[in-house]
């Protein structure tokens, strides 16, 4: 669950190329306030302190009250803008967002267990997906979603619907997307033809008949 994070924000901030550009040497970010049906709210945030917010294990998703010389919004980083050379954040948009209602956000998927029946057939485990997109309340944000591969088996698929998310949250996209499958490989293909040929020699042999006692 994502816990709340304290960030302070000065509204005082000039806009513009120029002062936006000493903000940044004096180690702060431009960044803008908005949602919930109010104006946009222009402040800078330190760099150090920020970073500090977006490394806990919610990454992006971590809520954040943000102080703005006194006014309290809770809100999250909706998107970041770097430098298309240097890769520095360059300017911030938070997103004010209410408690109660359900937002929708990205989270990683990890994949848990063994997929013993691909394995045996030497067959691959394909990941389509890295992240699925919940509806979940603010606080209710979980880092990540599981999905077990136990029971995969050549030819089979987990779907999006097939996940048993964290208490409290819901898919927010195609129920029948592809998270995980089971692919048959070259190799699989070659041990399930040499099984099948086994298989039928085996019922292609006849037992022997006894023999009885000849006439003299």
């Amino acid at each position: 669950m994502s816990n709340q994070l304290e960030l302070a924000a000065d509204p005082t901030r000039a806009t513009g190329s120029g002062p936006s550009g000493r903000l940044r040497r004096e180690g702060n970010v431009p960044a803008t306030v908005y949602g919930l049906g109010t104006d946009p709210v222009s402040v800078s945030v330190a760099w150090r302190e920020l970073r500090r917010c977006l490394i806990t294990e919610a990454g992006i998703n971590a809520i954040i009250n943000l102080d703005v010389a006194g006014t309290k919004y809770l809100s999250m980083v909706k998107e970041i803008q770097r430098h298309p050379v240097r890769r520095d954040v360059i300017h911030v948009d938070f997103l004010a967002v209410d408690p109660t209602k359900p937002v929708h956000v990205e989270i990683p998927v990890v994949v848990t267990g063994e997929a013993k029946k691909v394995a045996n057939l030497q067959g691959m485990v394909d990941q389509q997906l890295f992240k699925v997109q919940i509806a979940a309340l603010p606080n209710a944000i979980p880092s990540t979603v599981h999905v077990d591969i136990s029971d995969l088996e050549i030819g089979s698929v987990i779907t999006v619907d097939s996940i048993v998310m964290p208490a409290g949250c819901t898919a927010a996209m195609a129920g029948t997307a592809t998270v995980v499958q089971g692919l048959a490989t070259r190799s699989t293909i070659m041990l399930q033809a040499e099984a099948k040929a086994a298989s039928s020699g085996a019922a292609e042999v006849k037992p022997a008949a006894k023999g009885g006692k000849g006439k003299k």
